[in-house]
């Protein structure tokens, strides 16, 4: 369920990824408490022409989870350490949520390593109370569960428009056994300060972003309101902007398809990235 798993030095800190395929790169960036099996239906989609790079960014997963560091400056300069370890660019990137952000912030700022980014579910205008609600779920999810099938009781109940199958990576990827039960991998405290760090306004990022950009929002989102996702393409006319009805939040979950169709539309749009690879630091 985690084959594939290894361990890459992104500057100070190690970060897990899974790097598949051959051909022009992608950077697959999940959301917050996730990790990078939830772009598993969107790599298989892809297939073996294009080379995936899905991350687990910090805090999350199988990367290294340090004390402090979580605001966008730290996620994006991993995101800059590691395109230039895996000697990769310019690439691709998709991101969800947290990741969204992040890959809109790296594009702006280094559009040297990006030739597009694919922004699903987040934008600059997510509304204070909005973030309030996530904190509290996200806070809600720090707990041991003592079965699987507690534990994917839970996952059921707070994903509710994902596959089944979503639902079991969830579980796969996302939390471990200890002498308690099983508990989630994301660091607690390293969620509490990435929410926070969603506070901090990255409009500048936004408004200036010179590489193409797709934005995709679920119809019932909980996180990108209508007048958010308005916005956004009020500020930006030019990004290319996707609406997809009976979808909430998870849309990488959800259809995997539509976001696989994205990313191949920017691909064709872009210049071709470069595909070289390092040795392997570390086998996970």
């Amino acid at each position: 369920m985690t084959r594939g798993l290894r361990l890459q030095q992104a500057g100070a800190i190690r970060i897990c990824i899974r790097d598949a395929g051959d051909g022009p790169a992608v950077v697959l960036l999940h959301g917050t408490t996730a990790n990078l099996g939830v772009w598993d239906a969107v790599v298989e989609i892809l297939g073996t022409d294009v080379r995936t790079i899905a991350v687990d960014q910090r805090g999350h997963g199988r990367s290294d989870k340090p004390s402090s560091g979580y605001g966008m400056n730290e996620y994006t300069h991993d995101l800059v350490e590691l395109v230039e370890a895996l000697d990769c660019g310019p690439v691709v990137v998709v991101g969800h949520s947290l990741g969204a952000r992040n890959a809109v912030v790296l594009g702006a700022r280094r559009p040297d390593l990006v030739a597009g980014v694919v922004a699903v579910d987040y934008t600059p205008f997510v509304e204070p109370e909005v973030l309030d609600d996530l904190q509290a779920r996200v806070a809600g999810g720090d707990r041991h569960f003592a079965t699987r099938t507690e534990l994917m009781e839970y996952l059921r109940d707070r994903y509710t428009l994902i596959a089944d199958d979503a639902v079991r990576r969830r579980a796969d990827y996302g939390y471990v056994a200890d002498e308690r039960g099983l508990r989630p991998l994301a660091a607690p405290g390293a969620m509490e300060q990435t929410v926070d760090g969603l506070r901090t306004d990255f409009l500048e990022e936004a408004r200036t972003i010179g590489v193409p950009v797709t934005l995709i929002r679920g119809q019932l989102s909980r996180i990108v309101s209508d007048q958010a996702f308005a916005r956004t393409r009020t500020l930006r006319p030019d990004f290319h902007a996707l609406e997809l009805p009976g979808v909430d939040h998870y849309v990488p979950e959800e259809r995997p398809d539509v976001v696989a169709e994205a990313v191949a539309q920017m691909l064709a749009r872009t210049p071709a990235s470069r595909t070289s690879r390092p040795v392997p630091t570390s086998q996970s």
